[in-house]
């Protein structure tokens, strides 16, 4: 497969001591052999750029500030690289915030595969978590996408995380690797690269330096977003503790970043911007 690392939506600037950078969505888009485009996260898409106070939380965009910038939704990325929307037969999601499932509606014929417990509290919000309203925009899936949910907790053994599912449809070997927390139903995405695998993990944790296993350490008004927006912080914080084992124990097999972090991103633009036209 080949894999394309993309910035679908940059957001406020993140000041640390390696930089100070945007936060971005870091998203992938995958060449398959059989099942055409698969698209891990969508970020924000272009209605969120045409009409954010409509598709966007008022609370999100003075949190996130989100640049909105056209050129960066998924949409335009994909057809940049000589792919036309109708490509992408899959969407693989982590959860459904806003900042996550925007560009659902750039892909209508796309299969949307995610965790039945995260469906769930989607479709029933706003429900008893305040963030709910916050998080969850009906608007990104009013064009009723095609869902393919999954149960919890079964399936294969990977590298020591117990629950992981194959997807339906799909002869590539991508994984779900359910990671709560953040969210009801929020899960990792396992995609094998040459040798090696990558886990995107979405928002199991934001920044870098939490899963550092020689000197873990977060970042002030990171760790601030996660608490607010956190559902089961016991469940988060042993995630963090797991995802350090994993680096510790199977770094050299195993590339583990996040959704929003522009460093761990940036690991990956040289390639990136080369396979590009």
């Amino acid at each position: 497969m080949k894999i394309h690392h993309l910035n679908c939506g940059s957001m406020r600037e993140i000041e640390a001591a390696e930089g100070r950078l945007p936060a971005v969505c870091h998203c992938l888009l995958i060449e398959t052999d059989r099942d055409g485009l698969v698209l891990v996260e969508t970020g924000l898409g272009t209605q969120d750029v045409a009409e954010p106070e409509r598709t966007l939380s008022a609370e999100f965009l003075g949190r996130a500030q989100p640049v909105l910038d056209i050129e960066e939704t998924a949409y335009h990325q994909v057809t940049r690289l000589g792919f036309r929307p109708e490509d992408v037969r899959h969407i693989v999601l982590s959860h459904l915030d806003l900042d996550h499932a925007g560009g659902l509606p750039d892909f209508p014929a796309a299969k949307v595969h995610l965790r039945e417990a995260e469906h769930r509290a989607a479709m029933s919000a706003p429900g008893q978590h305040p963030e709910d309203r916050v998080r969850y925009r009906p608007a990104h899936w009013a064009h009723r996408p095609q869902w393919v949910t999954y149960p919890g907790y079964q399936g294969d053994p990977w590298f020591g995380f117990d629950a992981v599912r194959a997807l339906e449809g799909l002869d590539a070997e991508i994984l779900l690797v359910p990671l709560g927390g953040h969210t009801a139903g929020h899960s990792a995405i396992a995609v094998p690269d040459g040798d090696r695998w990558l886990l995107h993990c979405g928002d199991a944790y934001y920044f870098h330096g939490e899963i550092d296993p020689d000197r873990p350490h977060g970042h002030p008004g990171m760790d601030v977003l996660q608490q607010i927006t956190e559902v089961d912080r016991p469940l988060r914080l042993g995630n963090h503790a797991r995802l350090r084992e994993l680096v510790r124990l199977h770094g050299d097999q195993v590339s583990v970043f996040s959704a929003h972090d522009p460093w761990e991103l940036a690991q990956y633009a040289t390639a990136t911007a080369a396979a590009r036209p």
